[in-house]
C-alpha cells in the first residue's frame, strides 16, 4: 500500500506545472469535450506508465541492490532538482484538426509527451524503489488523474489555486528527502 500511496502523492506534485499538465490544458481548450480528453489521458498513462514500471522492476534484477540503491539515491536528488525547472509547452505540439479524433489525439499526444517525462522517470524509480510495479503504475496513474482531469474541467482556475513555485518546492523536497532515505537506510 506504501508503494501504491507514495507514488499517487509523488506523480500528483511531479505533474503540478509540468508539459504534459499543460498539454492537457491546451486539449481542453482547443477541443472542449472533457470527457474523451480524460479518458485519453487515463489510457495513455496506463500504458505509458506500465511500461515504466517494468522497466523499473527489470532493472531490480540487473542490478545489485546496493549499487541500484546509490543510483536510486542519486536519481531521486536529480529528480529535485529538476522539479526546480518550469517546463513549457513548445508550440505546434498538437494538430488543429484532429486526425484520430479527440480521443485518439489525447492518446497519441500524451503518450508522446510523457516520454522521458518527470513523471515517467519518477514511476521507473519507484517501480525500482518498492519492486512492485503494479502498485506503483496504479499509484502513478491516479497520481497523474489527480493533477490531470481538474485541469481538463476546470482549466486555467486550477493552476491559479496553488502557486506552481511551491508546489515545485514542496516536490524538490520530498525527491531530496527520498533521495537521502535510499542513500543513508538500507533497504
Amino acid at each position: 500500500m506504501e508503494a501504491f500511496l507514495v507514488s499517487t502523492g509523488i506523480v500528483a506534485l511531479a505533474e503540478m506545472g509540468d508539459k504534459t499538465q499543460l498539454l492537457a490544458l491546451v486539449l481542453a481548450a482547443r477541443f472542449r469535450k472533457p470527457w474523451p480528453i480524460v479518458l485519453g489521458i487515463f489510457v495513455s498513462t496506463i500504458a505509458n506508465h506500465a511500461m515504466a514500471g517494468v522497466l523499473g522492476a527489470w532493472v531490480t534484477t540487473v542490478i545489485s541492490p546496493q549499487v541500484l540503491r546509490w543510483i536510486l539515491g542519486a536519481s531521486f536528488i536529480a529528480m529535485a532538482v529538476w522539479m526546480l525547472i518550469p517546463d513549457k509547452l513548445d508550440d505546434g505540439e498538437t494538430s488543429d484538426a484532429p486526425r484520430f479524433g479527440v480521443f485518439g489525439t489525447t492518446v497519441l499526444a500524451f503518450f508522446l509527451a510523457e516520454m522521458g517525462d518527470k513523471t515517467q522517470i519518477a514511476t521507473v524509480m519507484l517501480a525500482a524503489r518498492y519492486q512492485t510495479w503494479v502498485w506503483v503504475v496504479a499509484g502513478s496513474t491516479l497520481g497523474m488523474m489527480l493533477a490531470n482531469a481538474p485541469v481538463v474541467w476546470l482549466g486555467s482556475r486550477v493552476t491559479r489555486l496553488v502557486p506552481l513555485r511551491v508546489v515545485h518546492i514542496v516536490s524538490a523536497l520530498i525527491f531530496t528527502l527520498l533521495g537521502l532515505l535510499a542513500l543513508l537506510v538500507p533497504a
